[in-house]
């Protein structure tokens, strides 16, 4: 009688052990998947998440700034005179040239870019 006493309590005690290493194990698991993947650290933001959320969370990638903390500055059209803001929309140029074609477009990027160099 007492052999099955002590087996039973032996049993349970094993099994409470185990449950035990098992939800720790689970716990840590967890809590390295989230610092891995920054999942708290990740702002709240509406609409599409980023492509590399791993990038994103290490504060590689932002969004509109640059990575000292700056705002990118603004893509201006490249056709020569015109001071409006590009639009990927519209192929990187303004709403007023989006029917120049893209071999002017082409050209006048190449021309800026000799100048810049030249300066």
């Amino acid at each position: 009688m007492p052999n099955t006493d002590i087996q039973s309590l032996v049993t349970s005690f094993v099994t409470q052990l185990v449950s035990v290493v098992e939800q720790t194990a689970t716990e840590r698991a967890r809590a390295a998947i989230v610092a891995a993947v920054g999942g708290a650290s990740l702002p709240k933001r509406r609409g599409r998440p980023p492509k590399n959320a791993f990038a994103f969370s290490a504060g590689k990638v932002s969004l509109g700034k640059v990575s000292g903390g700056r705002k990118r500055p603004k893509q201006l059209c490249p056709v020569p005179g015109c001071k409006n803001p590009a639009a990927p929309v519209f192929g990187m140029v303004c709403k007023d040239h989006k029917g120049v074609s893209k071999a002017k477009i082409a050209k006048y990027r190449l021309a800026r870019k000799q100048a810049k160099s030249n300066a």
